[in-house]
């Protein structure tokens, strides 16, 4: 399968932990549908001290993983939000 593309979109999106409403990251979201995975080269600011945590409830939201060869996070399903 073909990697992302290397330049990133326009569209920028905040991602919130769902339980406490905390910011986690701030992306680079191509396309308009549902946030299934995050490429961390997209990642612009990360709010996050622990890997895929949430700082203030300590709840996990994502799996560390490969996606077509590129480091992703992959999100479990309805522990994050964006808008």
């Amino acid at each position: 399968m073909a990697k992302p593309r290397k330049k990133l979109p326009e569209k920028s999106v905040d991602i919130y932990c769902s339980k406490c409403n905390s910011q986690l990251f701030q992306y680079k979201k191509g396309g308009k549908g549902a946030l299934v995975k995050c490429f961390k080269e997209r990642i612009t600011k990360d709010f996050t001290e622990a890997l895929c945590t949430c700082p203030n409830c300590q709840q996990i939201f994502a799996r560390d993983t490969l996606v077509r060869g590129t480091p992703a996070f992959k999100m479990i399903g309805g522990k994050v939000w964006f808008k």
